[in-house]
């Protein structure tokens, strides 16, 4: 099997793959897709619907050169047409992949997702730099939680009591 394949089915044994057309969409309108991939033999309408669940989710989408069947066995199912990667790395390494065996057709995304991967690598530093900064401060960044606040003499107490 292909090393693109190897890194689908992994990427779905670590749960940052949605398969199919409904958990697809759902990742798309919750923007936490970052690349949609497409079989090559899919119908014309799965691909309308792949375009727009990538507009929705302002992701990336690329038909790869592997049929329903072979995306099917890497990720354990009889067939499948379309598949979202959620996590910034496996989608990152996938279209670099891609993009090594084809570079005039993965070329441009492949440039695109690799921007997106280094923003969120540096945003992750900047994050973990700012929480070592609080802790070396002695601060702890806690949630705020709303305490409920006891009234005295209500309509549902006895007034012999008092």
């Amino acid at each position: 099997m292909d090393n693109i394949l190897h890194l689908l089915g992994l990427a779905m044994r670590a749960g940052r793959l949605e398969i199919g057309e409904e958990p697809v969409g759902a990742a798309c309108r919750a923007r936490s897709c970052r690349v949609i991939l497409v079989a090559r033999d899919a119908a014309d309408n799965s691909f309308r619907r792949v375009r727009h669940f990538a507009d929705a989710g302002q992701c990336l989408w690329l038909s790869v050169p592997y049929t329903k069947d072979e995306l099917g066995a890497a990720v354990g199912r009889s067939v499948c047409a379309m598949t979202a990667v959620t996590d910034i790395g496996f989608a990152n390494a996938i279209v670099e992949r891609l993009a090594k065996n084809d570079p005039e057709r993965y070329g441009p995304s492949a440039e695109k997702l690799r921007a997106k991967a280094e923003k969120a690598a540096r945003r992750r530093k900047e994050q973990q730099v700012h929480e070592k900064k609080l802790r070396g401060q002695g601060r702890t960044v806690k949630p705020y939680i709303p305490t409920r606040i006891k009234r005295s003499g209500g309509a549902g107490q006895d007034s012999r009591s008092k």
